[in-house]
This record gives C-alpha cells, sequence and structure tokens, in this order.
C-alpha cells in the first residue's frame, strides 16, 4: 500500500471522530480499528466485531410526542457527517415506535416514568427500575446526549455509560442540571425546538451545523401508507388542553366542504372524549369516518396516505410534518414561534385575538354556551381554513425518506 495514501486515510479516519467525547487513548484505539476493518485480515484475528469501532451515541430524549420527533432532524445531521455513527435512544415507552423509524438509530430503551408515576408504591415499580438501569448501563457510549434539559432526563444521563453532555444553566428548561453532565453548551432559548436541537447535537459531536432545512429522515417504507380511494384528508381534533381545542361545529363545516370538493375525512382519536367528538363531527357529515383506535404505527399510516390534514396544536400534527404531508395547523391558545410545525406544505394559522396566545390550559374568556373551546377560535373559520388546506395540497410533498 501506498504510504502517503495510506497517512492520508488515517488522517481522514481520524478527524471523523469528535474530539470532545472521548479520551484521547479511546481515539487512537478507534483510529487503529478502523485501519484494522480495512484490510482483509485485519479484525478477524481478534474477532472484533464492526460495532466496536463505530461511533455510539445514547440519546435521551424522553417526551413528548413532538419533543421526540423534534430530535430526529439533529439524528439526520450527525448520520450526514459522521460516517458510520449509530444511536440508541431512552424515550417513553408509549413512544418507542417514533425512534425505530429512523435508519441511525438501533436500539430503544423505554421507560414508563409517565406510568411509575400513576402507580407510586405499586411492587412491580422497583422490578422495572432495576431492568430499566440495566438497559442504559449494558453498553458504553462514546457521547450521552441529554437533549431533554429537565432532572428525569439529567438523572437518567448521569446512571448511563459515556461521556455525558446536556445544556447549561442558562439553556435548559430545569437548573441545577449540572450533577449529571462533563461538558455544558449554551443553546438559546429563543430558537425553534427543532433547531435547538441541531444545535445541541453539533456542538456535543463537534461538527459543523449544515445550512440546510430539518430532514426528519423517517423511513416510511417502515410504516407503509394506507392506499384509500377516494383520496382523504385527515382531522387531527384532540388535544390535551381545552384551550386548544376548535369548535365541534366547525369540523362539522369543514369536513362537509372537504366532502363537497370529494375528499373522503379520517377522523382518529385517543381517548373516550375524542371518540365522541370524533362522532359528532362525522355524524352530519356525507363520507366522514371515524376510524378505530391505532398505535402510532397506524396513524404514520393513515397520515402518510392523506393529501392534507388539518390539525389543533397536537403531537400528532409534527408525525404529519416528519412524513411530509400537507398540513394546517391551527392555533389559538399557544404559539408556532417555537414549536410550530416545520418543512415543506407546514401552514400556520394563528387566531387575531387580544389574550392570544394566553398559553393557558382553559379559556377564561370562553362565550356563554361555547365553554368546549376558547374564545379565541370563533373568527378561525372553516372558509379560512379549507382554503388553506386547498392552496396547501397544491405544494409538492417534502421529500423525507434520505
Amino acid at each position: 500500500m501506498d504510504v502517503g495514501k495510506e497517512r492520508e486515510r488515517d488522517a481522514v479516519a481520524l478527524r471523523s471522530f469528535p474530539t470532545n467525547s472521548c479520551s484521547q487513548a479511546r481515539r487512537h484505539l478507534r483510529l487503529w480499528l478502523h485501519v484494522l476493518a480495512n484490510e482483509d485480515w485485519g479484525l478477524q484475528w481478534a474477532g472484533i466485531s464492526f460495532s466496536l469501532w463505530c461511533m455510539r451515541v445514547l440519546i435521551v430524549k424522553t417526551s413528548s410526542l413532538g419533543d421526540v420527533l423534534h430530535t430526529l432532524p439533529a439524528v439526520t445531521d450527525a448520520r450526514a457527517v459522521i460516517s458510520g455513527i449509530r444511536f440508541d435512544w431512552v424515550v417513553e415507552e408509549a413512544f418507542a415506535e417514533i425512534p425505530r423509524w429512523h435508519p441511525a438509530v438501533d436500539r430503544v430503551i423505554p421507560v414508563a416514568t409517565r406510568r411509575w408515576r400513576r402507580q407510586a408504591g405499586r411492587i412491580h415499580i422497583g422490578s422495572e427500575l432495576v431492568h430499566f438501569r440495566a438497559m442504559l448501563r449494558a453498553r458504553a457510549y462514546d457521547c450521552v446526549i441529554d437533549a431533554q434539559g429537565l432532572l428525569k432526563s439529567a438523572i437518567m444521563t448521569r446512571m448511563a455509560r459515556g461521556w455525558r453532555c446536556g445544556l447549561d444553566r442558562q439553556s435548559a428548561r430545569e437548573r441545577f442540571l449540572g450533577f449529571a453532565y462533563q461538558q455544558r453548551f449554551n443553546v438559546p432559548k429563543a430558537m425553534h425546538a427543532i433547531d435547538r436541537v441541531r444545535h445541541l447535537f453539533s456542538q456535543a459531536l463537534d461538527y459543523a451545523l449544515p445550512g440546510t432545512e430539518p430532514q426528519f429522515g423517517v423511513d416510511i417504507s417502515m410504516p407503509g401508507k394506507l392506499t384509500a380511494c377516494p383520496p382523504y384528508v385527515v382531522f387531527l381534533h384532540g388535544t390535551s388542553w381545552a384551550s386548544k381545542r376548535w369548535p365541534d361545529r366547525h369540523w362539522q363545516a369543514l369536513a362537509q366542504r372537504a366532502n363537497s370538493d370529494g375528499y373522503r375525512v379520517y377522523l382518529p382519536w385517543g381517548d373516550r372524549a375524542e371518540q365522541e367528538r370524533a362522532h359528532f363531527i362525522a355524524a352530519n357529515s356525507q363520507d366522514a369516518q371515524v376510524v378505530p383506535r391505532m398505535a402510532l404505527v397506524g396513524l404514520a399510516r393513515l397520515l402518510a396516505g392523506a393529501q392534507a390534514a388539518v390539525a389543533v396544536d397536537t403531537g400528532l400534527v409534527h408525525l404529519a410534518a416528519a412524513l411530509g404531508v400537507p398540513s394546517v395547523s391551527l392555533y389559538g391558545a399557544s404559539s408556532p414561534v417555537l414549536t410550530g410545525t416545520c418543512g415543506a406544505g407546514q401552514i400556520k394559522l394563528s387566531t387575531h385575538h387580544p389574550c392570544a396566545p394566553c398559553l393557558q390550559r382553559v379559556c377564561r374568556q370562553t362565550y356563554p354556551q361555547q365553554t368546549e373551546y376558547g374564545a379565541c377560535y370563533v373568527n378561525l373559520t372553516p372558509d379560512r381554513v379549507w382554503q388553506a388546506v386547498q392552496d396547501n395540497m397544491l405544494k409538492p410533498k417534502m421529500v423525507v425518506n434520505e
């Protein structure tokens, strides 16, 4: 082998590993393993597998649905820049399907903090905690990134084996988390949530932040698509905040407009109240169907085949955005500035009301006999929303499987 070419290849291999996430000795070890792995005889004698020298990163981002989806573009960035990088991910059990849709994620470590809080004191929780800790510490990582910035995520990060990175005191949502990290980074709070995670990853893994638009990298072939005739739109009407609900009568009128233009309407739901609302919306519609309760993979399949989605401020609209589905999101009590949908074909309609966005779970200015939704949505009419949907469906979908 030419000595000059060999040295050049070694230098490139060394530069492909971040300098602040592992020790000098480990970097040299990885370099030589990289060299050996490219020789026919290199790793056979030692029985060393590829997984020993490819870079491994643990992500701690447990919830919520939108926050988990907001982390995917950062994973795509790192995969494009660092050759061979692989990720494991700590995530709430309810959202464990999502990281598996990204081709750079190997292992998902589910955690059940929400369920444990509801079932505090039960005997079986202790054994689940022991099992979770064992899974968390089963593998050593080159870098452990707390992308959540909360006390619960900091504790999980501290338990993991690897160089621990997180947000500094000025950047995290909760303070006094420094005990968990060996390296802290400043990320301005005024950034959009997706940009914040992308900046954190670029600093923790030591690469230049790409200037491209966020790419979620979701492998659509995994959830697949639902083929349906006629073409359809999906109404994502459910939300945990009463103040974020759009009037049910508006949903009914919007369904009728969709039907008159030749679109079927599908209405997913998550709990009993949302199921009742879905049936109410479908009651006066010519072609609106309340779908059975679905897991996330089923909802992804439903959304992937839709011509458009209309949604209140809910986590599922970020799933639609990740899949490249043209979506119209309705904002009243909340603001799209820091956590709104991103990507091609994403329209965000905000109300123009003196108290909006109030950022309150319950509207305190509802009109008489209209207590099921916020007062600020009265002027966000079905005509305005459907016009936005029609304009949006003419735009090409974003390419998400890259």
